[in-house]
């Protein structure tokens, strides 16, 4: 039978991979009116339909309907974070395996996530939603500090901010109640705070089975918690990775994860893994770069082959049994220290001379306007490097970034090097 898929979302490069996994399988795209212009090969698509961002779940599903009947969708497919909900209600009333609804709902809403995973008990951190200060002080008389308080539905780490006096609860409240681009205002949720270094696991899943791929280490902001590095794979002991793997088991079985990449990521602290927040997706910020050059692993082609209908579990397997040279890589990024148009930007050169280096990004040039470091989408350059030990590939990355210099015009102060 010929293939013909539904991609809900640009998907960035993944719908022609979709196209070239098989020939002659056609791809149709659903998706918000602002997305049109960031689709690739956009005239390679059998058809396209864009729905304003305002539009109910009612719409987007009636739309996809109309196109089913005229040309009928074998699959469907999202690739990333955004309408991942339109996804789930389009698949169901179609007909077509993906992500439930409930499944979604719960890993896009925080609180919700809390709420089944303390049911479960898989994970018992403390939360709560906040309508006002009243009620994170109560939540902070109760619990204790420090606290973590953030949007519900967030990303990026915009918003989030953790509190270790009381004096900072009003300013922490109202950065989290904040609008940020491209996430809808669902509120803000405070929870517990667990004092550890933190991990991402990459993980994939089939027929309900669970893989984890990598666990990477990360390296946050201490204030924010915007991520500013990461390495894998993370130096841990096989004991401990053996309670990571169990415990995100546990976490994609009881939000009803049966399939796909997943991007979990946790905190390990004294009494063991406790979970941050997940995702349906694979993970951002080069993540399964890193994976890849650790294990041998695509997971994006693992994702695309999936998508077709191909079993990828049992090679995952194989790739990750596979007796590797040792092979770690990390990525670092670079955040402006202060807000203001960069000027020039210098030291790509060194940077990419620098030993184990393997890319240097520049996310922004002369003319970008960049600000303090509050999201993900502050960061203005990264680099990433491979080493033989974590610990070297971290290295590499840090000093080839170091070698970075961006002239700033900083308003009232005149430029600044940084």
């Amino acid at each position: 039978m010929r293939e013909h898929v539904l991609v809900v979302g640009s998907g960035r490069d993944l719908p022609a991979r979709v196209r070239r996994a098989r020939p002659g399988t056609e791809t149709s795209v659903i998706c918000r009116l602002q997305f049109v212009a960031k689709l690739r090969e956009l005239t390679e698509h059998t058809r396209v339909i864009a729905v304003r961002d305002d539009a109910p779940d009612e719409e987007w599903v009636a739309l996809a309907l109309a196109a089913h009947q005229l040309h009928p969708f074998s699959r469907i497919a999202t690739f990333g974070e955004t309408d991942q909900d339109r996804c789930a209600v389009i698949g169901e009333a179609l007909g077509i395996t993906t992500h439930s609804p409930r499944t979604v709902e719960l890993v896009h809403d925080k609180f919700a996530m809390r709420v089944r995973l303390r049911e479960t008990g898989v994970d018992t951190t403390a939360s709560a939603l906040v309508d006002d200060l009243a009620t994170l002080t109560d939540f902070v008389d109760l619990h204790g500090l420090p606290c973590v308080v953030k949007p519900v539905a967030g990303a990026g780490s915009a918003g989030v901010a953790v509190i270790r006096d009381q004096s900072s609860l009003a300013s922490a409240f109202e950065r989290a109640s904040g609008r940020f681009e491209g996430l809808p205002d669902e509120g803000v949720l405070v929870e517990e705070f667990h004092e550890g270094p933190q991990f991402s696991v990459e993980a994939f899943s089939e027929r309900g089975e669970h893989q984890v791929v990598a666990i990477t280490r990360k390296f946050s902001d201490p204030v924010n918690f915007v991520e500013l590095g990461h390495v894998a794979p993370a130096d841990l002991t096989s004991q401990d990775q053996k309670e990571v793997q169990y415990f995100v088991e546990r976490v994609l079985d009881a939000l009803g994860v049966t399939f796909g990449a997943t991007h979990t990521e946790i905190v390990l602290g004294e009494n063991g893994p406790r979970v941050i927040e997940t995702h349906v997706r694979m993970g951002g910020d080069e993540i399964p770069a890193l994976a890849l050059d650790a294990t041998g692993v695509d997971l994006a082609d693992c994702v695309v082959r999936q998508t077709m209908g191909e079993r990828v579990l049992p090679e995952i397997r194989a790739a990750l049994a596979d007796n590797r040279p040792a092979r770690c890589s990390a990525i670092w990024f670079v955040a402006a220290p202060a807000a203001g148009v960069v000027v020039e930007v210098s030291g790509a050169h060194e940077a990419r001379q620098t030993d184990g280096v393997s890319d240097v990004e520049l996310l922004v040039g002369p003319g970008s306007r960049v600000g303090n470091l509050e999201s993900s989408d502050s960061r203005i350059a990264y680099v990433r490097a491979v080493g033989t030990t974590p610990e070297q590939a971290v290295t590499s990355a840090r000093t080839a970034a170091a070698r970075l210099e961006f002239q700033l015009r900083v308003r009232d102060i005149g430029e600044k090097t940084v």
